[in-house]
């Protein structure tokens, strides 16, 4: 008889914990690994930046009051940067303004110094649940399954059944990417859309997805119209570049 295989663990999470005191740093990260998680301590923004720019966080613990950058430009800079990784705020500071701007600019949690490790530790893992239930959602990084229907060039793009409506009506089932890949276009229309945005959109941040990979989607997608009779003028290549979808502007000759 064969042994069953044992079962799969489940991956521990990787909290980045920007914070300048060394000591306090140095606790956090103690105690975090303690309840089964990954820790990065980064003491500056940058350090914190350049380490989310090239690796996956499952959650960013970020003080407010770093000595390069304010910890809310850091988040906004991540959020430039389309680094969408769950923030709790970490600040002495106890006035209720700077708490209502950290949810205001869409931080999952805000917790004040001092503070219970226990406390910390429970609520990290409540936002890190709450991210997990969103992922469930998610059909590509940019569209989540309750999305609303949308209209591409002439077509009925509908996300909760992953279909795409043409005239007639004329229904056919739409792959992921093609639907992450038209969304973005449909959200961003008269802009050019370089190759790796369109990447980071619908992939993710740090997905390994070659150019000439996205551009088989795209050809992919303009076999579809092209065998429905529509026409895809407003979605033009700009060579060197990417793509725009421009539908004010199909007429616009060079690119």
């Amino acid at each position: 008889m064969v042994d069953p295989a044992p079962p799969r663990s489940t991956p521990k999470p990787l909290i980045v914990v920007v914070e300048d005191e060394p000591e306090l740093a140095n606790l956090i990260a103690q105690y975090l690994e303690r309840a089964e998680m990954r820790v990065q301590v980064c003491n500056r923004a940058a350090h914190a930046m350049k380490f989310l720019q090239r690796n996956f966080a499952n959650l960013v613990l970020l003080d407010l009051t770093l000595p390069d950058q304010p910890g809310f430009a850091l988040y906004t800079d991540m959020k430039s940067e389309n680094i969408n990784v769950p923030v709790i705020f970490l600040t002495a500071n106890v006035e209720e303004a700077s708490k209502v701007h950290g949810f205001d600019l869409g931080a999952d949690d805000y917790i004040t110094k001092p503070f219970s490790y226990a406390e910390l530790v429970a609520r990290i893992r409540a936002v890190l649940r709450r991210a997990d239930y969103k992922e469930d959602l998610n059909l590509t990084k940019n569209v989540r399954v309750n999305d609303e229907p949308f209209a591409f060039c002439g077509a009925r793009v509908i996300p909760v059944r992953l279909e795409i409506e043409f005239p007639g009506p004329d229904v056919e089932a739409l792959g992921r990417k093609e639907l992450g890949i038209l969304s973005y276009l449909s959200e961003h229309p008269g802009e050019v859309i370089t190759r790796k945005a369109l990447i980071h959109s619908v992939w993710g941040q740090h997905a390994d997805v070659r150019s000439r990979s996205l551009d088989q989607y795209i050809v992919k997608v303009r076999e579809l119209f092209k065998r429905k009779g529509l026409d895809l003028s407003d979605f033009r290549t700009v060579h060197g570049i990417g793509y725009i979808f421009d539908p004010k502007k199909a007429s616009k000759k060079g690119l």
